[in-house]
């Protein structure tokens, strides 16, 4: 019996020992296996991989330091002094009209708060106040304003909001892109979908075309040519100054938009449309005749261009031929869209241009800041090394060779 156990204990001892064996071959075979993991991981043993790459480290010296903030203020300020002069040369005019229902029929001078000429030339011979006068049938707001000297072409015209947040996370979400590029979205994918709240009309249970708040909410006032008065040597007494609705997009904006494929019995018109009048103005809904197409609409294409601030304007004409003379205009406005239910305003802009953009001066003079502040701290810097240098190298400047250590 007792050779037995000693049998199988023997047995028990050879077993262990193969196992253990095992075992440590199964360790060998996985160190070597993440061994040969952590080689594919391992980057590259190249100079730029490795961080071996040669570099420059100067030590900061006042021998170096100081002569670059001189040179900051000498690139950085005739930059700006060129950036501010060509902005100035722009001559731009703003007539704020929101409330021009409040007039007469007969012309009344408008507040010296609802206007703002910035001009190059400050001629002020030509210059009467700008007025206004009110249609009530019409809804027409007749602007007369004088243009003092002469607006070189191109002339541009805009309109401009306050307090308007087109940057509203919800507003700008509430949009169907591939619907505006003329695909026929199934009724499943608008309700509900980005355009929401409006994408699907509650009464009849259609499909809103174009769907959104930015499409719903577009800007639907009108603006006629300028009409110059009382023209001297002139056949006519008046002469319209003719300024074109076209090309007032970005290039390639126009390959965002195209003809819907929509019938016109799959779908209504926005909220707003309907109850308008105007260009954006569809109070009997859609027909096949009548459906909207924003790829021959500009003024939409503008719009639908979110604005990054409340505060901005939009280009709405423009006259790339011929010059603004001097003298007295008449601009008719048929007053379209409310802005009192968000405490806005909204205005008319007329505004040349330079190879800088518009009257802007915040970019040179932003420029001229930096210069002087390179200057001030050349300035700081020079005096404080001056009077009181400091050798380069010092250990006595150590924190633990200072007296209160």
């Amino acid at each position: 019996m007792a050779i037995f156990k000693r049998n199988n204990r023997a047995t028990d001892a050879g077993d262990a020992a193969r196992n253990g064996s095992a075992n440590d071959n199964d360790s060998d075979a996985s160190s070597a296996k993440g061994l040969r993991k952590y080689a594919q991981r391992k980057p590259a043993n190249t100079a730029f991989k490795q961080q071996r790459l040669k570099a420059w480290q100067p030590i900061l010296t006042p021998r170096t330091v100081l002569p670059a903030f001189f040179l900051v203020a000498i690139i950085f300020a005739p930059i700006g002094a060129v950036l501010y002069y060509f902005a100035e040369q722009v001559n731009e005019f703003t007539i704020d009209y929101t409330q021009c229902s409040t007039a007469g029929t007969e012309q009344a001078v408008i507040p010296s708060s609802k206007f703002d000429y910035q001009l190059h030339e400050k001629n002020t011979t030509n210059f009467q106040p700008p007025t206004w006068s009110w249609d009530a049938g019409t809804k027409t707001c007749s602007l007369y304003f004088s243009v003092p000297s002469r607006l070189e072409n191109s002339v541009f015209m805009y309109y401009k909001l306050t307090n308007y947040y087109q940057n509203h996370r919800r507003y700008v979400k509430s949009i169907e892109s591939d619907q505006l590029k003329g695909n026929a979205i199934a009724y499943g994918t608008v309700k509900g979908g980005t355009c929401k709240p409006v994408d699907v009309d509650p009464a009849t249970n259609k499909i809103i075309y174009p769907c959104g708040l930015i499409a719903n909410s577009v800007f639907n006032d009108t603006f006629s040519d300028p009409v110059l008065l009382n023209v001297a040597g002139s056949d006519s007494a008046n002469q319209t100054y003719v300024m074109s609705e076209k090309n007032i997009i970005w290039p390639g904006e126009k390959n965002k938009y195209s003809k819907t494929s929509y019938k016109a019995d799959q779908i209504v018109p926005p909220p707003y449309w309907l109850g308008a009048t105007g260009p954006f103005g569809f109070p009997n809904g859609y027909t096949d005749d009548n459906i909207f197409d924003p790829s021959e609409n500009e003024h939409f294409m503008v719009w639908m261009r979110i604005a990054g601030l409340p505060t901005f304007r939009k280009l709405y004409k423009r006259n790339d031929t011929s010059a603004m003379e001097p003298g007295r205009y008449l601009l008719q406005v048929v007053d379209n869209y409310p802005v009192a239910m968000f405490d806005g305003t909204k205005s008319v802009v007329f505004s040349t241009a330079s190879w800088v953009g518009g009257r802007n001066p915040f970019l040179g003079l932003s420029f001229i800041a930096v210069a002087a502040l390179a200057v001030l701290l050349g300035l700081i810097f020079t005096a404080r090394h001056l009077i009181k240098p400091r050798k380069l190298g010092d250990m006595s400047y150590l924190s633990w060779n200072q007296p209160d250590s």
